[in-house]
């Protein structure tokens, strides 16, 4: 009897003074598609900034600013591979903007630290 009560009360002690733990995926697959979605806010960001009629630099900054705004926050940053992320952008900005020469040294800004 006294086992059971003692049990009863250090699983009930157990339970209510743990805090949950939760895992966090970092598989390549997880990683590509955040990178995917930087890239596709950025391309997007400056697409539409230039199309507006704001110059390069300025539609340059904008779009760093927004991304960098926009992801910040994100636990995955700190496992992105940023070379592979800015020559996803400038692929991107090759398709869907017909932008042929973008730097890659021009993202230099992008960083979510």
């Amino acid at each position: 009897m006294i086992k059971r009560v003692f049990t009863i009360f250090s699983l009930t002690l157990l339970l209510l003074f743990s805090s949950p733990v939760y895992s966090l995926d970092t598989s390549f697959k997880t990683l590509e598609k955040y990178t995917k979605k930087i890239s596709n806010k950025f391309t997007r960001t400056y697409c539409n900034t230039s199309k507006f009629g704001i110059s390069y630099e300025g539609a340059l900054a904008f779009a760093i600013g927004e991304t960098n705004k926009e992801f910040k926050n994100n636990k995955l940053n700190k496992f992105i591979d940023y070379s592979l992320l800015k020559n996803s952008i400038v692929n991107d900005l090759e398709n869907n903007c017909q932008v042929y020469d973008f730097a890659i040294s021009n993202l230099e800004n992008l960083k979510f630290n």
